[in-house]
């Protein structure tokens, strides 16, 4: 059987069939074992998946918990995607770079986690995905809700943070630091853990000039990418509707202002 035309199975949609597969139809009653608790965070998850059927199943199914998607199908467009991303679902067969490269790549630039979902299903193929910088590893065909087991799993494991205090009140933007939420106006805005971060890190700062450098550490680690930074900075004043919330200052960095 040739694994690639196995398809992903998605979280269970009522009146839906799922029969195909090794995997049992999942529980349809609502307190069943299909059902998968919401995470307490978004995460933005970018997909590296040459098979369009697959990538487009697993992006529809993340969505629905509530994560930001972004999808490539080549290795060339993963090493150009991967630094907005907080996790990385790698592929290892791609068309054009094989999968382990990809990984060693990305493992040598920066320590967002990844995980290898491939049809090398081998105890050999695994261990060279492990050692090639995959926090985990996944055959295909898998379910669904074991991949979404494994993503929360290397989350918690990848740089835990100590628990941040207090609330920051700036007009009519509240960010809430235990229970990590965003809101304005009252109505709650959904950020990723690396938006939130610099969020918070800005925030927490107001009217002071933070340098790229130091956001890049304290929120990504030691790895450094001006087009990181940049890119979370646009993204968030975007959710915020306004780009006053951060301002740039040329050469040095950013500040925290308002919307």
């Amino acid at each position: 059987m040739n694994q690639r035309s196995a398809t992903v199975l998605e979280p269970h949609i009522p009146h839906q069939r799922v029969s195909e597969g090794p995997f049992p139809p999942p529980d349809s009653t609502p307190s069943g074992p299909s059902r998968i608790a919401r995470p307490s965070t978004t995460w933005r998850v970018l997909i590296v998946e040459n098979n369009a059927h697959e990538a487009e199943a697993l992006a529809r199914g993340l969505r629905r918990h509530g994560h930001e998607v972004d999808s490539v199908a080549t290795g060339g467009e993963a090493l150009h995607t991967y630094e907005s991303a907080d996790l990385v679902l790698l592929d290892l067969e791609l068309p054009d770079i094989d999968g382990l490269e990809v990984c060693r790549n990305i493992r040598q630039a920066c320590d967002v986690p990844v995980i290898a979902v491939t049809g090398r299903g081998s105890e050999l193929d695994r261990v060279l995905g492990l050692q090639a910088g995959a926090d985990d590893y996944l055959a295909k065909p898998y379910g669904f809700r074991e991949l979404m087991a494994r993503m929360e799993a290397v989350m918690r494991r990848a740089r835990p943070q100590a628990p941040l205090a207090g609330t920051i009140d700036h007009g009519p933007l509240r960010i809430h630091a235990a229970s990590r939420q965003v809101t304005l106006d009252g109505v709650r805005v959904e950020l990723t853990r690396k938006e939130f971060d610099l969020l918070y890190l800005l925030a927490s700062h107001p009217d002071t000039v933070i340098p790229r450098k130091r956001l890049m550490q304290q929120v990504w680690g030691d790895s450094w990418s001006r087009r990181t930074v940049d890119t979370h900075v646009s993204t968030l004043r975007n959710k915020l509707g306004a780009s006053t919330w951060i301002t740039t200052i040329r050469g040095v960095g950013f500040r925290f202002g308002h919307g």
